[in-house]
C-alpha cells in the first residue's frame, strides 16, 4: 500500500461481466452467455453487470414463455463499483447511550411545559432504532404533556398516522377512538389536562349543546335603539349591543353623538342587514348554532372589527367545532387565516394532518403547507411550529424521498427549528432528500450545516456529495480524518469504503461488519465480488448469512437475481414473494421494474400449484421453520383466493416473528378489512389494540366474538393477552382453562400446534411437568417443530439435562432459522459446550443479546471485569438493547464506575421508563453517589 499512489484508488476499475462460465463455475447450464455492457452514464447508473440471455436452450424446453423472459426484462446486476448505502434521514449521535443519558436528565429536571419538546427530541434520536413500540411511547407522553392546542393536534395526528388508521375500511378520520389522548374534541380544548394512555374519552355521551333544538329563550326587555344598515332597521337593546365590548359601550354610553341617538346609521361597517339582526340575537341569547356557517364567519369579522371579545371567541369555537372533512377544512381556514382564529384553523388543520398521507397529494393541502408565505400565513396565526413540519416532513419522506413537496417541506421544518438538534435534523434531512433528488452541491452545504449544528454522522453526506462531484480522495481524506478523531463506527469504514479500492475497500467492509452487523451494504458488496468472480452460489451464501438474521428487501431482491442466474426460478420467485409482502409496490433497485411484473414473468415458466398443494408444501415450511419459505407460500395463497382474512392474519404472525412490524400491522389490517363476519374482525380488532398497547380493549373485543360465537382465534387471543402479565396459580388456571377451549373449536394443525406449546408451557409453570410433555408431544405430533425447546424444558425441570440437549439437537437438524435453537441449547450443557453453542448462535444472528451478556456474565466470574464490559459495548454499539445497559451498569457498579453506571442506568430508563430492574439499580447508584 505504500507503494501505491493514492489518487490511484479512486480511479473507475474494470467492468466484470456476469457470463456463462458462472453458471460453469456453481455446476450451472454449460451452455453460452452474451454480455453486453452499459455505457457510463453517471453515477448511479454506470457500469452496471447485465446478465443478458441465460441457457435459451433449457428456457425453451421448460416452457416457451420463459424463453421470452430476459427479451422482456433487462436482467442486470449492479457492478461493485456502482452500489451504495443511503444517507440514513435521521440524527445519529456518535455517542448514543451518553447522548440518550444526557436526555434523561434533562427530562428529569424540566418542567412540564418543556417536556413535549424533550419527548419529540428523544423520538428522533430512536427512530434509527426503529422499534415502533419505543417511539410510540415517546409520542404518546408529549402529547400527555401538550398544552398548547396546535401541540394536541399534530401529536394525535401523529399517533394516527404511526398506526396508519387510514388503512382501516369503515374508521372515519374524525371518529373518536375513545381515548382522551387521540379524541379531535379534546384536542381543540386549551391547557394542560394530566391523563393516562388509556384514559377512555366521554365525548361520544356528553349532550352537546349547541346543536339542542330547545326553545330559544328571548329577553323581556324592550328595545330602545335602531341600528340602520342600508335601508333596514334592527331593532337592539343598548345596554345588550354595549355590553359586546368596550368600543360599543364607548359608542353608546359615552361621550359620542351616538349616545343620544335612538337611530344610528350603521351602513358602510362591513356587514349586512342579516348580519346585524345575528348580532342582536347573539347579544341577547349568546348563541351561534341559530345561524348558518356563512352569518357566523360574518359574525366573526364583526367581533374582530368591533373588539368584542366574547363573541369573536365564541365564533371562533363554534366554526371550530363544525369543522368535519376536508372540504370544510380548506374552505375555513382562509377565513380562519384572514380573521386570526386560532381554534378554527388549528380544526382545519386536525382534519388535513388526520387524513395523511392521503391529504397530501391534495394541491389545495399541499398549497397550506408548503411554501415559505403559507408558513408565514400560519405562523401568524400561532399554528406555525417546528413539531407540525416534522410531521408533515416524516410523512412525506415516507411517500417521496424526492418530491418537491418534501423538499418544501422540509425547508419549511428548517425554518421553524429553534434548538440546536433541530437545525441539525432539518438540514441533515434537507441534504439527504437532496441528495436524492441528485443537487449535489446544495445537498453537500446542508449536510456542512447540520455538523456545524454538532451532528457529526452528516459528514457522512459531505462526503458523498463531494464524491458525487467527482472528489473521491476529498472524500476519502474526511472519512479517514473521522475515523481518527472519534471511537470508530461501523457506518463510518462503511462509508469510507466507497471512496476506497482493492484490498483496502475489502478490509473496511470487512470492520464495517465487525462493528456493526445490522448494515448490509457490506454483505452485498461481498456477494457481487463473488458475482464478479464468477462464483454466484457464494455469492448468495453472503447474502444468506444477512438475510439469516434480518429480512432486507434489497438484500431478497438482490439474492433472487442471482438464482435467476443460476436458473434456479422457484427460489427466486421465493424471494420475489416475500420481498412482496413485506413491500407490496416494491420497484427493482436498478432495473426499476415493479416486483409484481418481474413475479408474473418469472411465474410464466412455472407450473402453478392449486391451494390445496399450497397449504400442504405450508405445513413442509412451517414445520422446517423456514419463515421466508412459509412468506412466499401464503403471499401465493393469497394470489390464488386473494382477499382471504385468514391468510392476511397468518401473514402478520410471521412477519412479526420476522421483526417486520410495520408490514406485520399491514397484513393485520386488512385482515380486519376483509373479514367475512363481526365475530371474525373483532378477533383482528383485538390484535391490533393489543399491538397497539391496549391491552384491556384487546381483552373486550375477544369477549364480543366469542359471545357471537366461540371460535379458537378469540379464546387463543383472550389466553394469549392475559398470558402475557405475571400468572398467579388462578389467573393461569384461567388461561389454561381458555387454551382448552379454544383446542376444542375448529381450526387447523398450524395453529393448533401453537396453542398446544402455549398450554405447555403453562404447565411448566405451574409445575405439572407430565401434562406440558403430553401437549408438547401432541404438538409435534402435529409437526409444530417449536415444541422440541418446550419438551426439553420439561426434561430440564426434571434435572434430566442429557436429554433436554438431545430434544434441542432435533429442533437445530430441523429448523430452517435455528439461532435461537442454538442459544436456547446452551441453557442445557456444561460451560464449555453452552460458548460454543452461543458463539454459533451469535454467527447466525449477531443482532441476538443473550450470547453477548452470557459470555460477559462468564468473564465477571472469572474476575475479568475489562473484558465483561468490553463483550456488552461491542453490541451495544450496533444494539442500544436494555438488558445490555442494565447489565453493563450492574457491572460499573460493582467496579465501582457509580458515572458510568449511572449514564447507561440513564440510557436504559430512555428506552423504558417503568423498567423495575433498572429503576431499582438507577437508584441504588444515586444513593451512592450521593
Amino acid at each position: 500500500m505504500l507503494g501505491l499512489k493514492i489518487t490511484e484508488r479512486f480511479k473507475s476499475s474494470q467492468v466484470h461481466a456476469l457470463s456463462s462460465s458462472s453458471s460453469e463455475t456453481n455446476g450451472g447450464n454449460s451452455s453460452k452467455a452474451s454480455v453486453a455492457a452499459t455505457k457510463p452514464h453517471n453515477n448511479l447508473n454506470r457500469n452496471k453487470t447485465m446478465i443478458s440471455s441465460w441457457s435459451k436452450t433449457k428456457f425453451t424446453t421448460n416452457n416457451n414463455s420463459i424463453s421470452a423472459f430476459v427479451n422482456l426484462v433487462p436482467l442486470h446486476l449492479p457492478s461493485t463499483d456502482t452500489i451504495e448505502p443511503s444517507i440514513e434521514p435521521h440524527l445519529k449521535p456518535i455517542n448514543l447511550v451518553e447522548t440518550l443519558s444526557e436526555l434523561f436528565h434533562r427530562m428529569e429536571c424540566c418542567s412540564q411545559s418543556n417536556k413535549p419538546s424533550l419527548c419529540l427530541e428523544q423520538y428522533s434520536l430512536l427512530r434509527s432504532l426503529g422499534d415502533q413500540k419505543i417511539l410510540r411511547r415517546c409520542l404518546r407522553t408529549a402529547r400527555q404533556n401538550a398544552g398548547d392546542v396546535l401541540s394536541k393536534v399534530v401529536l394525535s395526528a401523529w399517533l394516527r398516522f404511526e398506526r396508519r388508521d387510514d388503512e382501516l375500511d369503515g374508521v372515519s378520520s374524525m371518529d373518536c377512538g375513545g381515548y382522551v389522548l387521540e379524541c379531535p374534541k379534546k384536542n381543540l380544548e386549551h391547557g394542560f389536562r394530566p391523563c393516562s394512555v388509556n384514559d377512555h374519552c366521554q365525548c361520544q355521551q356528553e349532550p352537546n349543546q349547541e346543536t339542542c333544538t330547545e326553545t330559544v329563550c328571548v329577553s323581556d326587555e324592550e328595545s330602545d335603539v335602531l341600528f340602520c344598515v342600508g335601508s333596514e332597521e334592527i331593532s337592539c337593546i343598548r345596554c345588550r349591543i354595549a355590553a359586546l365590548s368596550d368600543p360599543f359601550n364607548a359608542m353608546l354610553y359615552g361621550g359620542f353623538a351616538e349616545s343620544k341617538m335612538s337611530k344610528i346609521d350603521f351602513s358602510g361597517n362591513g356587514i349586512c342587514p342579516k348580519g346585524m339582526r345575528a348580532v342582536e340575537l347573539y347579544s341577547r341569547t349568546k348563541r351561534l348554532d341559530l345561524f348558518c356557517p356563512m352569518t357566523v364567519l360574518e359574525l366573526l369579522s364583526f367581533a374582530n372589527r368591533f373588539c368584542c371579545e366574547e363573541m369573536r371567541s365564541a365564533c371562533d369555537s363554534h366554526l371550530a367545532s363544525i369543522v368535519v372533512n376536508v372540504e370544510d377544512a380548506l374552505v375555513l381556514i382562509e377565513y380562519g387565516l384572514e380573521e386570526r382564529a386560532t381554534l378554527l384553523v388549528g380544526a382545519c388543520l386536525q382534519v388535513l394532518l388526520r387524513e395523511l398521507p392521503n391529504s397530501l397529494h391534495n394541491p389545495k393541502v399541499a398549497k397550506i403547507f408548503c411554501s415559505f408565505e403559507a408558513k408565514e400565513r400560519l405562523a401568524n396565526v400561532g399554528c406555525a411550529s417546528f413539531l407540525l413540519y416534522y410531521f408533515l416532513s416524516q410523512v412525506a419522506m415516507e411517500e417521496s424521498m424526492v418530491s418537491k413537496t418534501t423538499m418544501m417541506l422540509v425547508e419549511r421544518m428548517g425554518e421553524c427549528a429553534t434548538e440546536r438538534w433541530q437545525k441539525a435534523l432539518a438540514f441533515h434531512q434537507l441534504g439527504c432528500v437532496l441528495l436524492e433528488r441528485k443537487e449535489y452541491k446544495d445537498a453537500q452545504h446542508c449536510f456542512e450545516a447540520a455538523v456545524e449544528e454538532g451532528h457529526v454522522y452528516s459528514l457522512a453526506g459531505v462526503a458523498r456529495t463531494k464524491h458525487k462531484q467527482g472528489q473521491p480522495y476529498s472524500a476519502y481524506k474526511l472519512i479517514s480524518s473521522l475515523i481518527f478523531e472519534y471511537k470508530p463506527a461501523g457506518w463510518m469504514y462503511q462509508e469510507r469504503a466507497l471512496y476506497n479500492m482493492g484490498k483496502e475497500k475489502s478490509f473496511d467492509l470487512d470492520v464495517a461488519t465487525e462493528l456493526d452487523p445490522s448494515l448490509s451494504f457490506p454483505y452485498k458488496y461481498r456477494a457481487l465480488a463473488k458475482v464478479e468472480e464468477k462464483q454466484i452460489k457464494e455469492g448468495i451464501i453472503e447474502l444468506d448469512k444477512f438475510i439469516g438474521f434480518k429480512l432486507s428487501p434489497d438484500c431478497l431482491e438482490l439474492r433472487a437475481w442471482l438464482y435467476v442466474a443460476l436458473e434456479d426460478y422457484d427460489s427466486a420467485i421465493r424471494d420475489i414473494r416475500a420481498l412482496l409482502t413485506v413491500e407490496p409496490n416494491y420497484i427493482t433497485s436498478h432495473g426499476k421494474i415493479k416486483g409484481e411484473y418481474l413475479l408474473q414473468l418469472l411465474n410464466r415458466g412455472i407450473q402453478q400449484k392449486s391451494q390445496a398443494d399450497c397449504w400442504m408444501q405450508l405445513y413442509q415450511q412451517w414445520s422446517c421453520v423456514d419463515d421466508i419459505g412459509s412468506l412466499a407460500i401464503i403471499h401465493q395463497m393469497l394470489g390464488n383466493e386473494p382477499g382471504k382474512s385468514l391468510l392476511e392474519f397468518r401473514q402478520s404472525l410471521l412477519l412479526l416473528r420476522l421483526n417486520c412490524q410495520k408490514a406485520a400491522m399491514h397484513s393485520l389490517r386488512l385482515a380486519r378489512n376483509r373479514s367475512s363476519s363481526m365475530q371474525e374482525r373483532l378477533i383482528y380488532e383485538g390484535w391490533i389494540l393489543y399491538d397497539t398497547g391496549y391491552r384491556e380493549e384487546a381483552l373486550e373485543r375477544a369477549d364480543r366474538s366469542i359471545a357471537i360465537q366461540r371460535s379458537f382465534e378469540a379464546f387463543f387471543l383472550k389466553a394469549y393477552v392475559l398470558a402475557d402479565t405475571t400468572l398467579d396459580p388462578e389467573s393461569s388456571s384461567y388461561v389454561t382453562q381458555l387454551l382448552k377451549e379454544a383446542l376444542k373449536c375448529p381450526s387447523d394443525g398450524l395453529r393448533k400446534g401453537q396453542a398446544l406449546n402455549n398450554l405447555g408451557s403453562i404447565y411448566v409453570d405451574c409445575g405439572k411437568l407430565e401434562l406440558a410433555k403430553e401437549c408438547y408431544k401432541n404438538a409435534l405430533a402435529i409437526r409444530h417443530t417449536r415444541a422440541h425447546q418446550g419438551l426439553a424444558r420439561v426434561y430440564h425441570q426434571k434435572n434430566q439435562r442429557k436429554a433436554a440437549y438431545d430434544e434441542m439437537t432435533k429442533l437445530i437438524e430441523k429448523a430452517e432459522n435455528n439461532a435461537s435453537a442454538y442459544e436456547k441449547r446452551s441453557e442445557y450443557g456444561d460451560r464449555e459446550m453452552a460458548k460454543a453453542d452461543l458463539d454459533v448462535a451469535t454467527q447466525l444472528d449477531p443482532l441476538r443479546t443473550y450470547p453477548y451478556r452470557y459470555r460477559a456474565a462468564v468473564m465477571m466470574d472469572e474476575q475479568k471485569e475489562t473484558e465483561a464490559v468490553e463483550e456488552l459495548t461491542k453490541a451495544i454499539k450496533f444494539k442500544p438493547d436494555l438488558q445490555m445497559l442494565h447489565l453493563r451498569a450492574a457491572f460499573y457498579e460493582s467496579m465501582g464506575d457509580l458515572s458510568s453506571a449511572l449514564q447507561d442506568c440513564q440510557a436504559a430508563l430512555c428506552l423504558d421508563p417503568n423498567h423495575a430492574g433498572t429503576l431499582d439499580l438507577y437508584r441504588r447508584i444515586q444513593e451512592l453517589n450521593f
